[in-house]
């Protein structure tokens, strides 16, 4: 006896690719998950140096950041993500006001979220592009 048929994940353009920078381990394995179950590939960096490596060589779509990631801010990658034109969100428990003046136009998700509000979110960078970033 089967079950019922297992549903297809939904549609994400081929190829779409997701850096996920989160230092607490059970927090990326969590958001790695809603993006996997979404559809898209992930590359998961707990570091700001992996990231930096990451966001300049990386064929990537969209970032997930966290704001600080083991103490240090993720600032640095943002700029260099926003040189590539490549779209990011932040991941964080601050609110838009504790960000740079440069960053209040960025989506950012607050701690904790939904697998939709993490899709709409991703949704709203990429149409936006580099420059929602």
């Amino acid at each position: 006896m089967t079950g019922p048929p297992i549903p297809d994940p939904p549609a994400i353009p081929r190829g779409q690719c997701i850096l996920v920078v989160e230092d607490e381990m059970l927090v990326m394995m969590m958001i790695e998950d809603m993006l996997t179950d979404l559809g898209y590939q992930v590359i998961t960096a707990s570091r700001v140096k992996k990231a930096l490596n990451i966001a300049a060589t990386a064929t990537i779509d969209c970032a997930i950041l966290d704001v600080n990631v083991d103490g240090a801010t993720i600032f640095i990658v943002a700029q260099g993500l926003r040189r590539r034109g490549i779209p990011f969100v932040f991941s964080t428990g601050y609110t838009l006001d504790n960000l740079p003046a440069e960053y209040r136009d960025t989506p950012l998700l607050s701690k904790p979220y939904t697998s939709r509000l993490l899709k709409q979110t991703i949704d709203t960078a990429l149409a936006a592009g580099g420059s929602a970033a």
